[in-house]
């Protein structure tokens, strides 16, 4: 088989020499191109507040796996201090890989490590507009799984790697699905599920879900701000003696809705 053709559920496609299908590629600039009237100027004004209301740089580099196991640097806009720790996040993912516990933010709760209003350009999604050079370079797409960090892929069971089998995205099928509301294991299995049924219906409709997904985030975190502990309202997590039946209800109708 030629180098730019791939063969995927007996069909062939056209790929790119990164490995990701022509379409997709096309699909990504066009989505950014007709959106960039409204993300170039709210990115710049994220960019001057970040500048005016906190010392260091703009935006945080970071290495993150993306498609098919590929190590990349990822970009996102500075939302921490400078020098802030690290591992109480490192501990904090782990405990939720190992349970079955709603994947709250450890900013759901208040995080001195954040910088003023921190917390609400990432509620909104706003940090990760500058992963716009990871998709313009082709390391990431419009659509896809959330790229991982290094510590966390090593905590992945074999199959749970598969997620990689997409290109890492700045919106998918988990983040319009529930995202902080869902378990470890509702991520993983709808990831995969996402990169076995990869296609331009599928990430159209992702992205038409994207905004609504975004409001719903920013309306959590001004719930709990008004919340008198100041914690975050979640779904409770399903018990783990039924996580499997859950995630299979909700991944079947992703299937019917998508």
């Amino acid at each position: 088989m030629e180098n730019n053709k791939a063969q995927t559920n007996n069909r062939i496609e056209v790929v790119q020499p990164n490995g990701l299908p022509a379409w997709k590629r096309v699909f990504d600039f066009l989505v950014l191109l007709v959106t960039s009237p409204v993300w170039l100027p709210i990115a710049v004004c994220v960019a001057l507040a970040i500048k005016i209301g906190s010392r260091g740089p703009i935006l945080f580099q970071q290495e993150r796996v993306g498609y098919r196991g590929r190590i990349f640097t990822c970009f996102k806009f500075r939302t921490m201090k400078p020098n802030a720790a690290t591992d109480t996040h490192r501990m904090h993912v782990k405990d939720l890989i190992q349970s079955s516990a709603p994947m709250t933010k450890l900013d759901a709760r208040k995080d001195d490590r954040l910088i003023p209003g921190g917390n609400w350009i990432r509620a909104a999604g706003l940090d990760e507009l500058p992963q716009i050079l990871n998709i313009l370079r082709g390391e990431m797409s419009i659509v896809g799984p959330r790229p991982c960090i290094s510590y966390e892929y090593d905590l992945f069971e074999p199959w749970q790697k598969s997620r990689c089998d997409a290109p890492p995205g700045l919106t998918g099928l988990w983040q319009v699905s529930g995202k902080n509301r869902t378990t470890f294991e509702q991520m993983i299995r709808l990831d995969i599920d996402y990169s076995r049924r990869m296609s331009l219906w599928l990430d159209t409709c992702i992205v038409a879900r994207t905004a609504p997904a975004i409001l719903r985030q920013v309306s959590d975190l001004i719930a709990a701000k008004r919340s008198p502990k100041g914690g975050a309202r979640v779904a409770p997590a399903a018990d783990s003696s039924n996580s499997a039946t859950s995630v299979t209800a909700q991944v079947s109708t992703q299937k019917v809705l998508l």
